[in-house]
């Protein structure tokens, strides 16, 4: 029998036993025939799939997941520019339909003032993302925290100037139950309910139980419907201008969530589902930081905070 040569053991080898930790494949990569293909595939392409590709794809999928939360705010934005009689026609019969009813109920509209004007209100749902925040901070969840912030900061601002490059004209109903400054589209009341309580359930929904989290998603729907409908029935706000403000808020929390699901790959953690939560570590029970700490290399763990030093 002939004698076997090293690249002969070396083939045998990686036909029985797959890659491991010092082969191309690295720990963890696919073996068998599967692996090997895999291998020849991206040794026969022109490029590599090194860390710019990854980086490269990442950004195009995102760019994409954007994109098509964005259109149908920029869809409903032409709509209403161009004065879609369709559109225009909705409008128009649901805000009298509601008017209508508003002035034949004025104790239905002392309880809907005090849904939008407290419960509801921007201010309120607002200092909710302050305070949670602040929390986040003592939790040393720092990115998170920042996420939640400027998430918050971006809706407010990208509302303010949507409103005013519209500049579109609340309704005019006789005999007005109630009145509000600006401009009409998008609704901010719609924007601010559906950010901020986006941001209060994808930070809290990992400390809930899994039995119990229909509730807080439940309690979130609610709300951002509800608001909406206080808007319209009040006859400050056109149902367009709702939905307007629901569709950009939307736009809002997926462009920065994408940004923080990046951040979780960059560092060596899973991607995470809408039904987690952002950040599934932060129910943890022990000593480790949720996150890990700042200026720490890619796919650091964290640190467990020990004592502190004397």
């Amino acid at each position: 029998m002939a004698e076997r040569t090293p690249r002969d053991r070396a083939r045998n080898r990686d036909v029985t036993e797959g890659p491991t930790a010092g082969t191309a494949g690295g720990p963890g990569a696919p073996t068998g025939t599967g692996g090997r293909l895999r291998r020849r595939v991206r040794a026969a392409l022109p490029w590599s799939f090194g860390p710019d590709t990854a980086f490269g794809t990442r950004l195009a999928l995102t760019a994409a997941a954007t994109a098509a939360v964005t259109v149908p705010f920029a869809v409903a934005l032409v709509l209403v520019e161009s004065r879609w009689a369709p559109l225009y026609r909705l409008d128009r019969t649901t805000a009298e339909r509601l008017h209508r009813t508003a002035l034949e109920h004025p104790g239905w509209v002392r309880v809907l003032d005090v849904l939008t004007g407290i419960v509801w209100d921007p201010v309120t749902m607002r200092l909710l993302v302050a305070a949670l925040v602040g929390w986040l901070l003592t939790r040393r969840a720092w990115r998170l925290a920042a996420w939640a912030a400027v998430t918050a900061g971006v809706s407010a601002l990208t509302g303010l100037l949507a409103k005013n490059a519209v500049e579109r004209a609340r309704p005019h109903l006789p005999d007005p139950v109630a009145h509000a400054p600006g401009f009409s589209f998008p609704s901010g009341h719609a924007m601010t309910a559906t950010t901020s309580c986006a941001i209060l359930l994808l930070v809290l929904l990992p400390l809930v139980p899994r039995a119990w989290r229909p509730l807080p998603w439940a309690l979130s729907v609610v709300s951002v419907v509800g608001v909406g409908y206080t808007r319209v029935a009040l006859g400050v706000h056109w149902v367009s201008d709702v939905v307007g403000g629901w569709l950009l808020g939307l736009a809002v929390v997926t462009a920065t969530t994408l940004v923080f699901e990046a951040w979780r790959t960059d560092v060596g953690r899973r991607r995470t589902t809408v039904t987690e939560g952002l950040e599934p570590e932060l129910s943890a029970n022990g000593p480790e930081d949720p996150e890990p700490p700042l200026g720490a290399a890619p796919g650091a763990a964290p640190s467990p905070a020990g004592p502190p030093a004397r």
